[in-house]
């Protein structure tokens, strides 16, 4: 049954109960002249008219409500959109706002704008805005599920416009808001509940949303900057790649702990936090009207704007900025680790480190990275490393030792060139500071009086020092010493080194055959122990297939691939060989450009990618093989655990591991799958973590699969479940119930445990709470150990990832340098 259908069966109703209450008051009129001989008459006339009205009154007043209801629901099921051909879009009844499709790049985006006039759009919504741009065969349609995609031949949900219960119509609202009705009119979704940079005159930004910036006015896909509305009620704009801890805001509201639960924007321009009846005023009302429209945008730049738009004028102003720095460099983030901002004339210029290149020189903002490789440690000793020198420049402080006061800049520079794990030192009023690369938000500042020294390598080391940047030093002159030389020894030196060849070019024609024969047997059976000094050795497949007897020996299968055992021929070295499913259909150079950055990982406790192969469709990896299977087998076996020092041990061997991966690696990698079934044991039972970095191997689909269940359930971080950027504090949190499994040794999550057990994360937090903790552990244990890796155990697993320590300091806490205060209340378990 139609809408029309619908309010013609009310109209109907309605006009046959108004004739009838009319008859009832005529036949009333008529007769109250009988009203003095036949009183009972005129009673029940009375009684019948006013009943008559009063139904008639409660039926239109329903009607009036239901009429009011903002649906306007002109687009029922099925209707459908094409990027090329009309309809391209479904416009609100006042023709402002419309849904469908816009050109963006090479295609067409999915979203919702703003028509102030054929000739000036805003967009102000779009969906699946990491996605590429589709094509102009591409098709929209409202479906039962909610809005699909055909796109290739096959349909999708749009992830983002998908509901819970059956669709009935849909509509494209006077306010910017598209919404789903269900057959009651009902609204069971809304874009205004999934902001993406932009918020509406009406619109609620809850807690624990965020609005993410674009990457630039013509690409609306997730940029660098995002405003989030945090649950202790404060509203702070973060730089995306960052912990969002308080070092990374560049502003906030500062109304933390003043229990503001969300951002609202109302129709009189005025931008407030509420919490209740009680209010706190970003920014103040303006006026209203019906030619007047309000938004607030976080724009690519990093600033939250609030704009008016006056269409009969068909222009639009900023009637507020946020923050009002008048220093675009002020605001962290807008130029990438390594690199510093300097502006002028409100112009930004990010300029890189010396001995670093752009990451992108079309995006000079993305960052930089080192111009030479380093092979080994170099502490100086034998003049392989230099110290650059950058004046007037601040950057965050992120020392890995404590600060420590020296009489010169010399002292300071010296101490770093000797210290191996030193990129970097900041020298500011005889305080020095060691830092570690990246280096993040450098800003020139002519009244700041740091000095940064960067470590450089020489030629002579193996390295490329960078001569781009005019604050390198020039290279060390090479000095040459004139000889001179008689005609009599010149003539004899000649003699002696034509022999010298004649003699060596016999001997290599007669020997030849014999050595190229050689030197190919000797590189082909050569132990990739040797070989990946220098980089991942490449097998091929027939190798690997013969190593592993034709893939016949199993070990395991994950999320990544099957994993095989096999045995090298001569040296007669066991392998794991994993055989890769769903990778990416990239180039030979880009895979194998990533098995280096994943093969230059070195740390006793991660497993060694000792080789790979990339054979036609074939994408296999060779990894030392670990002789006493996973930490799983070990904690979770029924007939025995490891003693307690061993589990303190392992939970080390773990932390250590991850703070490699995640600040000491030349590339930051994200597990993002931290389980025990990933921890590996070698034959001296030291932990080793597997599977790092080969997330970003696995093919879109997949990928797009794993942003809502990246990794195994039950070690997943809260953020996984909110559509929230990931950091490296998403592996914290698996970490800490790593952590708690292996001291209480047992599973994160029990069924058919007694109730108050069944998950592992609130009974240790319960037991914590009581001073119960002997309860956790199944033998005899240190109790101040005990405490103190629970504590760590509950820091590590708290809801919010800036709540959260770094890798670092857990090491720290686990090896008992600094005091741990009591946790929060821990997050839930996936």
């Amino acid at each position: 049954m139609n809408l029309p259908f619908l309010l013609l069966k009310r109209y109907q109703f309605l006009f046959f109960l108004s004739i009838s209450c009319n008859r009832c008051t005529k036949e009333f009129i008529e007769r109250k002249v009988l009203a003095t001989t036949y009183n009972p008459w005129l009673f029940s006339l009375m009684a019948s008219a006013t009943s008559c009205i009063l139904f008639l009154l409660i039926f239109s007043l329903a009607f009036a409500l239901e009429a009011a209801r903002p649906r306007q629901s002109n687009i029922t099921l099925d209707s459908s959109l094409h990027p090329s051909t009309n309809p391209t879009s479904w416009l609100s009844p006042n023709g402002r706002f419309a849904f469908g499709f816009y050109p963006e790049g090479a295609g067409f985006s999915i979203g919702i704008w703003l028509v102030a006039s054929s000739e000036n759009t805003t967009v102000i919504w779009t969906a699946d805005r990491d996605d590429p741009p589709v094509t102009e065969n591409a098709v929209l349609k409202l479906t039962q599920e909610g809005v699909k995609l055909l796109q290739n031949s096959e349909w999708r949900l749009i992830s983002k416009i998908y509901t819970s219960t059956d669709a009935f119509s849909a509509s494209m609202l006077d306010s910017g808001n598209f919404v789903i009705y269900d057959p009651n009119f009902d609204v069971i979704w809304k874009t205004f509940d999934h902001p993406t940079d932009t918020i509406m005159a009406g619109q609620v930004l809850p807690a624990r949303s965020e609005l993410v910036s674009s990457v630039s006015e013509t690409n609306h896909s997730s940029g660098k900057f995002h405003l989030k509305m945090q649950n202790d009620g404060n509203l702070v704009l973060y730089p995306v790649a960052s912990s969002d801890s308080p070092e990374d805001a560049y502003w906030a509201s500062q109304t933390d702990r003043d229990g503001y639960q969300s951002l609202n924007l109302d129709d009189d321009g005025r931008l407030y936090l509420l919490n209740g009846n009680v209010t706190y005023s970003l920014r103040s009302g303006f006026r209203n009207g019906t030619t007047l429209v309000y938004r607030a945008t976080l724009g690519v730049d990093g600033i939250f704007r609030l704009y008016c738009h006056y269409l009969k004028l068909n222009k639009e102003q900023v009637l507020a900025e946020i923050p009002e720095f008048t220093d675009r460099c002020e605001i962290k983030g807008t130029c990438g680790v390594n690199s510093y901002c300097t502006s002028t004339d409100q112009q930004v210029v990010c300029k890189c480190l010396p001995g670093f290149d752009y990451l992108d020189t079309s995006r000079t903002s993305s960052g930089c990275t080192r111009n030479f490789t380093t092979s080994g440690c170099h502490s100086n000793n034998d003049n392989t490393t230099y110290m650059s020198t950058l004046e007037n420049v601040n950057w965050m402080v992120d020392a890995y030792s404590a600060p420590w006061l020296v009489t010169s800049k010399e002292d300071c520079r010296d101490a770093c060139l000797k210290d191996c794990n030193c990129d970097a030192a900041l020298f500011q009023e005889s305080t020095c500071r060691k830092q570690e690369f990246p280096l993040r938000y450098g800003m020139r500042d002519t009244d700041d009086y740091t000095t940064t020294f960067i470590k450089q390598v020489n030629i002579s080391a193996g390295g490329r020092p960078g001569t781009s940047h005019a604050e390198s030093p020039a290279a060390a002159p090479i000095i040459t010493t004139k000889r001179k030389f008689s005609a009599k020894i010149l003539l004899v030196s000649v003699a002696v080194i034509i022999g010298i060849i004649s003699t060596l070019a016999a001997l290599m024609f007669f020997f030849y055959r014999y050595q190229a024969r050689r030197y190919r047997r000797m590189w082909r059976n050569k132990e990739p122990a040797l070989v990946d000094e220098i980089a991942p050795r490449s097998f091929s497949y027939h190798e690997l297939r013969e190593a592993t007897d034709g893939f016949m020996e199993e070990l395991g299968k994950g999320a990544f691939g099957t994993v095989f055992k096999g045995t090298l021929p001569r040296g007669q070295r066991v392998i794991a060989v994993k055989r890769l499913e769903k990778v990416v259909d990239e180039g030979e150079r880009e895979f194998r450009t990533e098995m280096r950055t994943i093969g230059r990982t070195h740390h006793k406790n991660l497993v060694r990618l000792l080789g790979f192969c990339d054979e036609g469709t074939n994408r296999l990896l060779v990894y030392e093989y670990m002789s006493n299977g996973s930490l799983a087998d070990l904690i979770f076996k029924a007939d025995g655990h490891p003693d307690w020092d061993e589990r303190v041990r392992i939970v080390l061997d773990i932390a250590r591991g991850i703070h490699y991966l995640h600040e000491e690696c030349e590339t930051r990698i994200i597990h993002c799958d931290i389980k025990p079934q990933n921890i590996l044991m070698d034959d001296n039972w030291t932990a080793k973590i597997s599977d790092f970095g080969l997330a970003k191997l696995l093919m879109p689909s997949q990928t797009r699969t794993f942003t809502v269940v990246r990794g195994t359930r039950g070690y997943l971080a809260p953020e996984w479940h909110k559509n929230a950027p990931i950091s490296v504090k998403a592996d914290v949190y698996s970490f800490g119930i790593v952590l708690l499994e292996i001291v209480c040794c047992r599973r994160n999550m029990e069924l058919e445990a007694e109730e108050d057990v069944v998950t592992l994360l609130d009974w240790v937090h319960n037991c914590l709470m009581a001073g119960e903790l002997e309860e956790l552990v199944p033998d005899e244990v240190d109790m101040i150990e005990l405490n103190r890796l629970v504590k760590v155990g509950l820091w590590c697993t708290q809801s919010e990832p800036g709540s959260r320590p770094s890798m670092k300091n857990v090491v720290m806490m686990l090896e008992g340098n600094v005091d741990i205060s009591l946790p929060l209340t821990a997050g839930f378990s996936s």
